[in-house]
């Protein structure tokens, strides 16, 4: 069926968001026929309005809670708002996007015969009582606070995309993904490194939840990107769950102090009550990617950071 035409046709769901634009721009650059989905609920066609011109790219507005019915060979399902703000918006289209989704895009992998990656993410360990966190810690989980339409969804994606493993024989790849940053972060998506960088360049007060001390990992978007593709490329033996993130760890302070040098500011530390559930701790333990997959990130927190703040503040420009 594929001999008349050797690149490899692949379906990105969640394609115009923020990892997803850039995870489409190097499918494209590996010379991949990419169809990018998207509904614009907090993806963007700026995102990949560079894109529209390659020959090899195709759009489709569509919602992945409802059935899609295509020919590709790989399937990516990114589709999902990810930070809390646009996740508690509307909380029950938020788990319906994780689970109605998954079980529409596993259906159609089935079908198609195609492998397919679920993006899950570091919410399903929780607020942890693991440090770092290993794939085979099941998390700490609150089922019915506010952010359980994320971390619930999510986690019940999961139990689909192994179930369709082990029920159908279903080429399946699941990544845990860590907080992750880079050009094209939504600017209102509350996310610290967005919201910091922001507030910094407007010489705003910088919001910091609680007293600071609780530590995030960042992980640059190219480093995530190529986590990504190589999970995708790893043999079927591979299905993870793997983590994919950058283990150094910094306490929410030190990320805001380091973006007021990094810009110059002369914004001041605003200290606000910690929101429910927020984890303590966040860090991956990523030997299982080393290992298997030969990856690790290589951009360091400074350059991204650099590179993130150089976008917003040309960004900011031209508004």
């Amino acid at each position: 069926m594929r001999s008349y035409n050797l690149r490899k046709r692949i379906l990105v769901t969640g394609g115009a968001g923020f990892l997803g634009s850039h995870l489409c721009e190097r499918l494209l650059a590996e010379g991949n026929d990419v169809l990018c989905v998207d509904n614009f609920f907090t993806g963007t066609k700026d995102n990949i309005a560079h894109l529209i011109s390659n020959t090899n790219f195709e759009l489709l507005r569509h919602d992945v809670t409802f059935p899609l019915f295509v020919e590709v060979d790989e399937i990516y399902n990114l589709a999902c708002p990810a930070s809390p703000i646009h996740y508690q918006h509307d909380p029950v289209q938020t788990t319906k996007t994780s689970v109605h989704g998954a079980i529409n895009m596993l259906g159609l992998a089935k079908r198609i015969k195609a492998k397919i990656l679920q993006a899950s993410t570091s919410e399903v360990y929780g607020d942890p009582m693991m440090h770092p966190q290993t794939e085979d810690y099941w998390g700490n989980v609150n089922p019915i606070g506010p952010r359980s339409c994320y971390d619930e969804g999510k986690r019940c994606a999961e139990t689909l995309f192994f179930d369709y493993y082990r029920q159908h024989t279903l080429k399946i790849k699941v990544a845990r993904i860590f907080n992750t940053y880079g050009p094209r972060m939504h600017p209102c998506d509350g996310r610290v490194v967005s919201n910091f960088i922001l507030q910094a360049l407007r010489g705003e007060s910088i919001t910091i939840y609680g007293k600071g001390v609780q530590t995030r990992s960042f992980c640059y978007v190219d480093d995530m990107v190529d986590g990504l593709i190589r999970l995708m490329s790893s043999s079927d033996e591979v299905t993870g769950p793997m983590n994919l993130g950058n283990p150094c760890e910094f306490t929410i302070l030190e990320l805001a102090q380091k973006i007021i040098a990094m810009t110059r500011s002369k914004s001041k530390l605003e200290f606000k009550p910690l929101p429910a559930d927020d984890p303590a701790q966040r860090q991956p333990n990523i030997e299982l990617a080393q290992r298997v997959l030969g990856w690790t990130p290589h951009v360091s927190l400074d350059d991204g950071l650099q590179r993130a703040i150089d976008y917003f503040a040309s960004a900011s420009e031209h508004e």
